[in-house]
């Protein structure tokens, strides 16, 4: 456990409050916030700056560092989910330890949400600095933990998204492996007719993929093949994996996960039967084969999807039911096209034209609500168009259900492999949608293409770039850094421990195991420092570096010395 520098010298702390434009500076005053913290016990220097996180803000917190010797900085600012790493680098450039460093959320904590008690706002933001410089003063100097990294990758799914990945990955000279459970590589692309909105053939960019698969040294792809288990850490995965019966092991440095979507089936819903009442899907393989002969046909948007079951848009299914119409009527002008739908997604200036093509081509477009949903008959379509509050009667010899994505069925079976989380849908669960929209919490582990969400082609081929950008800068390294502030058993606390695996039994990183001597042991690189170790151990034997008990104190005992 590394030594308190409070042993070693005077704690001198730096406060400095940030404005951020008006966010705070708006609502309360910062100039006195900073004259405050200098009252403060420790604190050697404070100053107010406009934006703390600018190019301006961070010279003055490393001219403060320099001028007054500090070995402890505190930022009164936003948020550190966004900032702390920046300011963490910044006193690390001047020769203080980044864990040094305590972050005072004054405005998301604060000003933004006691916009109308300025007053009361003010007083809060000196409590919460005064609870920030108590614990920064109780701080250790820590460490990150350097671990090797294995520079190979595995992506885990042969759709469009992961073969891009792949492709990625391998043309940047990485050893990567390509698992597919299925006997064949494309995923959707097998199936799908055209793609919009270039309306190039999806067998053209299949054949593309896979020439280019195939003719890379640096790629092995496994098909009818799947994950059997997953052991190890970021930079260090153990993988096993099954293929026809036989199990081949490798050592894997990064995974990504794109497995895709499966395509949800409206057993029960208008009539469908698979023959003149289909999916867009199904529509697909028919144009394909031209096999469209249709005089009237009608597509009806949101099936199975948008209500209390499944309350998301696809994302998918407008543009899909807009080219497959633009298909039909280039064969076959006089052929009638009438789209039900509750809301077209048409983003992008792209998209906002193939819908405007789709109506200068003659297809009628009827908005229809949720609980008016349209009623199908044998040969006519009943439904009430809102735009004239009438019902409408509509003939038809083709239906077409435009229906969802959904999540894999064994796609929870792979998370637990995995340890990263789903959504409420049964979808992957990306460690931030704005911030980290291609990790998981779990390091080492990328997300990509249909698995975390609905998503077109377009995207998917963008989200597999993506993901193998993110995935490189761990592998392109011999060695990587893991932070440092974890859970760990000290040497004095071990005759607290009797052993009950309570610690075991709820980390969600599974970072903590026995040894071979039937001793509790935590594996740092694996432990995120979440605290639930610390806080279920009913002898209080695990210590959380960064958030000991001291340190939680000081903060508590500040809040109530005002």
């Amino acid at each position: 456990m590394p030594e308190n520098n409070e042993n070693e010298e005077e704690i001198r702390i730096g406060v400095f409050v940030c404005s951020c434009g008006t966010n705070i500076g708006g609502l309360i005053d910062v100039k006195e916030l900073a004259k405050y913290a200098n009252t403060l016990p420790n604190v050697v220097f404070s100053e107010d700056n406009l934006y703390t996180c600018s190019e301006t803000g961070l010279a003055q917190i490393k001219k403060g560092i320099r001028e007054h010797n500090l070995n402890r900085v505190v930022v009164a600012s936003c948020t550190p989910r966004t900032h702390e790493p920046l300011f963490r680098n910044c006193i690390s450039e001047e020769g203080v330890n980044r864990y040094l460093f305590q972050f005072v959320n004054i405005r998301d904590q604060d000003t933004w949400v006691h916009q109308k008690h300025p007053k009361e706002a003010f007083e809060k933001a000196k409590d919460l600095i005064r609870m920030g410089t108590a614990k920064v003063a109780k701080l250790e100097a820590l460490e990150n933990i350097i671990v090797g990294a294995t520079p190979t990758a595995l992506v885990i799914g042969g759709g469009v998204a992961g073969m891009t990945a792949a492709l990625s990955l391998a043309n940047q000279g990485f050893e990567t492996h390509l698992i597919e459970k299925e006997n064949q590589l494309g995923g959707r692309l097998n199936t799908l007719n055209k793609l919009f909105p270039t309306g190039q053939d999806a067998s053209e960019l299949l054949e593309s993929l896979n020439k280019r698969v195939e003719s890379n040294p640096n790629l092995t792809v496994y098909t009818s093949a799947g994950v059997k288990s997953i052991e190890g850490f970021v930079g260090n995965y153990e993988i096993e994996i099954e293929q026809k019966g036989k199990n081949i092991d490798l050592t894997i440095g990064v995974i990504i996960v794109a497995v895709g979507a499966s395509l949800f089936t409206p057993t029960g819903l208008f009539g469908y039967d698979g023959k003149i009442r289909i999916t867009q899907h199904e529509l697909e393989n028919k144009l394909a084969n031209n096999e469209v002969k249709a005089k009237d046909v009608v597509m009806i948007q949101c099936v199975g999807a948008r209500n209390d079951e499944r309350v998301y848009c696809s994302n998918v299914c407008c543009m899909s039911a807009l080219k497959n119409a633009l298909l039909i009527k280039e064969e076959n002008p006089e052929t009638n096209i009438t789209i039900l739908f509750r809301d077209l997604y048409t983003p992008g200036t792209y998209y906002e034209e193939y819908y405007r093509r789709a109506r200068e081509a003659g297809v009628i477009f009827i908005d229809y609500k949720l609980e008016k949903e349209p009623i199908v008959e044998d040969k006519n379509i009943k439904v009430f168009n809102e735009y004239i509050g009438e019902e409408m009667i509509i003939p038809y010899d083709l239906l077409v259900l435009s229906t969802p994505l959904v999540a894999n069925d064994d796609n929870k079976d792979l998370a637990q492999l995995l340890k990263v989380p789903l959504e409420e849908n049964n979808f992957f669960l990306e460690a931030h949608v704005k911030l980290r929209p291609m990790d998981f919490a779990t390091d080492g582990v990328f997300i990509c293409g249909a698995a975390k969400w609905p998503v077109d082609i377009t995207e998917s081929i963008t989200q597999g770039y993506a993901a193998a950008a993110r995935a490189s800068r761990i592998i392109s390294h011999d060695t990587i850094e893991v932070e440092g502030a974890t859970s760990f058993l000290p040497e004095y606390n071990k005759n607290l421990c009797t052993g009950c695996e309570v610690c075991i039994t709820v980390c969600p990183y599974k970072a903590i195991n026995k040894n071979e001597d039937d001793e509790i042991e935590i594996t740092q690189v694996l432990c995120k420092g979440c605290g639930l170790c610390g806080a279920t151990c009913t002898n209080h034997a695990i210590v959380i570096r960064h958030f000991t008990d001291e340190q939680i104190l000081s903060e508590i005992y500040a809040f109530g010395g005002r």
